[in-house]
């Protein structure tokens, strides 16, 4: 088995994890710390979020930082396991869907006010145990020089027509397609979502690893379309591909709270048996701060979710775009998600 095989083939395992019985050992209610040691579970990039983490060591030189990176739901998978004896101070997820997760477990603490209330109410937690940091949005990508925007369907489960059949790319096995198939699941039903995904691989909808081999494979002429985050188009073009004007992969956002355009975030959480608390509040402090909103905003093409923090002026306002009627902590169910993808032979 190569080791994309095996990622996929033990990524339910840890899934089912996360939701096991006791057995692995409860949180013993950790403590404060003394806020000179923090322990940072991520499951965000290096590329993206060291360079913020490298701005937290140099402003808070009396703490020692160390960082755990890797898949989202494996880490949150990690941290049930290690219950009261993990060593994690923080977890800092690419999407909600593995702090729903953990939530859903009660294996996170209760964040202060003062950090719950720089983000508004829809990314973040009801109960108060994790908040986004940034927002992403879920759209299609498609190339301008072949389609015009009269073209383009109105809703994702248009792409099953025959217009669309060997023109449009996905990526399977990506977090962040996984948790908008889970929003699928929640918003029109398991029977509405197996029959989307079952007409879309009988359309010859292709395959890829990940969101930016999707949209280079669009820009390359391969595909024409597909279902990629949006700021991936922003990063080609702040890399040098080409002008915002010129490079020829747009961004088309389904309209009327269609789940094709779902919003979702990175965030945190702190474990409800870190013995890191004050470090941990103080590093989620930080990522919500002013500055560290406007990196999001300029460096990773992601939405600030704090008022008053510019986004990309080529972008919709984030307050625009209509969604379906979802709690963020609800997209937890990874492992049916998974289960489904491969019951379909999308997996």
């Amino acid at each position: 088995m190569n080791s994309k095989a095996t990622r996929l083939a033990l990524l339910p395992l840890a899934i089912i994890a996360i939701g096991a019985a006791s057995g692995c050992g409860e949180a013993d209610g950790g403590g404060s710390g003394d806020g000179k040691s923090l322990t940072i579970y991520s499951g965000r990039d290096e590329e993206y979020v060291g360079p913020l983490i490298e701005t937290f060591k140099k402003e808070n030189p009396g703490t020692t930082v160390e960082v755990r990176y890797g898949d989202s739901a494996e880490l949150a998978a990690t941290i049930r396991e290690e219950g009261g004896q993990t060593p994690a101070g923080i977890f800092f997820s690419q999407d909600a869907g593995a702090l729903g997760a953990l939530q859903e477990a009660k294996l996170l603490r209760e964040l202060p006010s003062s950090i719950l209330d720089r983000v508004p109410s829809a990314f973040r937690s009801a109960q108060g145990d994790w908040v986004g940091t940034s927002g992403r949005v879920r759209v299609l990508g498609y190339d301008s020089r072949s389609l015009a925007p009269s073209e383009l369907p109105k809703s994702v489960f248009d792409l099953t027509e025959p217009r669309w059949k060997g023109k449009v790319g996905w990526a399977p096995a990506n977090a962040s397609f996984q948790s908008f198939v889970t929003a699928m699941r929640l918003s029109e039903g398991e029977a509405k979502t197996k029959q989307w995904l079952e007409q879309m691989k009988a359309n010859g909808t292709r395959s890829y690893e990940k969101n930016g081999i999707i949209r280079d494979a669009i820009a390359d002429g391969e595909i024409e379309v597909g279902l990629i985050n949006h700021y991936y188009i922003l990063e080609a073009i702040k890399e040098g591909e080409a002008d915002g004007d010129t490079y020829p992969v747009k961004l088309h956002f389904f309209t009327d709270g269609d789940v094709g355009t779902l919003i979702n975030v990175a965030g945190l959480g702190i474990p409800e048996a870190s013995k890191q608390q004050t470090a941990a509040e103080q590093f989620a402090s930080f990522l919500l701060a002013d500055p560290q909103q406007q990196y999001f905003a300029e460096e990773t093409g992601e939405y600030p979710l704090v008022k008053g923090i510019a986004q990309d002026p080529s972008l919709p306002p984030l307050s625009s775009i209509k969604q379906p009627q979802l709690d963020l902590s609800d997209l937890s169910d990874l492992q049916g998600t998974q289960e489904l993808l491969q019951e379909t032979g999308v997996l």
